[in-house]
């Protein structure tokens, strides 16, 4: 699994989940600079998000290594509800410590009316578990999936999750 690069400035410091928001420069020129990298690593099969931060790389390594993209709506990050396009300091200064109810009541809590930790979990769980049993599958994706997939495979508590969450253009490599 591989993390999309740095989003747009604007969007820094905000929720923005399935909000389909676009790439910084930086995050671009990172994305091209994954894909020259990624080149030869046995990669047989390309996923992304629909979202377009994913997506944008799966389209350079799909050019790059002649293979189809396939969009999987299960890799996209969690659906924030209307917590969607807000600045995290505005979420927390309207529902103050509520936001912990992702991992304090993950089977329950939605922030901002959208998806609950456990249905994150278990729709990318299900993606994963769909897969063919041999290697080769590159999914381009967002920090919540992988965090949350690393954690169900781990067999950590919702609470380790965050530590989970891979940097901005980094790949993890997943046990199967």
């Amino acid at each position: 699994m591989l993390r999309h690069t740095e989003v747009a400035a604007h969007w820094r410091g905000r929720c923005y989940g399935v909000r389909d928001v676009g790439l910084s420069l930086q995050g671009r020129a990172a994305a091209r600079h994954l894909a020259a990298t990624l080149e030869g690593a046995g990669i047989t099969r390309l996923q992304a998000s629909p979202l377009r931060r994913a997506r944008f790389l799966g389209g350079l390594l799909a050019r790059r290594l002649g293979l189809p993209l396939e969009v999987v709506p299960a890799l996209a990050e969690r659906d924030f509800g209307d917590w969607e396009g807000q600045p995290w300091d505005a979420i927390h200064a309207a529902h103050g410590d509520a936001m912990m109810g992702m991992i304090e009541a993950p089977g329950s809590f939605r922030p901002g009316g959208g998806e609950t930790t456990l249905e994150l979990a278990a729709r990318i769980e299900a993606w994963f578990a769909g897969l063919p049993p041999h290697g080769g599958t590159l999914a381009i994706t967002h920090g919540g999936p992988v965090a949350a997939l690393r954690g169900r495979l781990a067999g950590q508590p919702v609470r380790g999750w965050l530590a989970l969450v891979p940097a901005l253009g980094e790949a993890v490599r997943l046990p199967g």
